[in-house]
């Protein structure tokens, strides 16, 4: 797989597409390390909320999910209650998935059980691979593991796919394919 040059002139991943907001993530956020609880935990639940569907839809919806989710403080996003559940589902801006907004709870909830062992920032970092996975990839054996352990951990919605997705995204390795011009860096 090759990297596309886009109208502009400059090489990028070719789902970066044209002008707006997938081409200003790629090049702006996408494999660039985060920093916080609540940042990891943001980029866990949308990868969550991604699975089986666009990640233009999630990323328009960001926004939204920011409001709807406290700003994705686990603390308050872990008191959520049945009446914050119909709030969310009653909420069209973002995506209306009960068993997603559940598992944001629940994952909230992990994510302060885990301050104790470290927390989820160190967690993750702690299954970086020491070469990147093939461009082609859509899992590895580190977020197998990742995977594995979350869910020791009380987390849902954290299948192997979805922690590449999120080690992808979050910069535990560089993503950009060999030729990208964010490739390295």
């Amino acid at each position: 797989m090759n990297p596309s040059i886009g109208d502009d002139g400059v090489a990028r991943c070719p789902w970066a597409g044209g002008p707006g907001p997938m081409r200003d993530y790629h090049d702006n956020e996408w494999g660039l390390p985060v920093e916080g609880e609540s940042a990891y935990l943001e980029r866990l639940t949308l990868e969550a909320f991604q699975s089986g569907l666009s990640w233009s839809t999630i990323l328009a919806k960001r926004p939204a999910f920011r409001e709807a989710f406290a700003g994705f403080d686990a603390d308050a996003i872990a008191a959520f209650d049945d009446a914050d559940v119909e709030r969310l589902m009653a909420d069209a801006r973002i995506v209306r998935n009960r068993r997603k907004i559940d598992a944001t709870i629940i994952n909230a909830r992990a994510t302060v059980a885990l301050r104790a062992d470290g927390g989820l920032e160190q967690l993750v970092l702690g299954f970086a691979p020491e070469q990147p996975p093939p461009p082609t990839a859509t899992t590895s054996p580190e977020s197998v593991a990742l995977s594995k352990a979350l869910k020791k951990r009380g987390f849902v919605f954290v299948g192997p796919t979805t922690m590449f997705a999120l080690m992808q995204a979050i910069g535990v390795f560089d993503p950009h394919l060999p030729g990208c011009h964010r490739a390295g860096r």
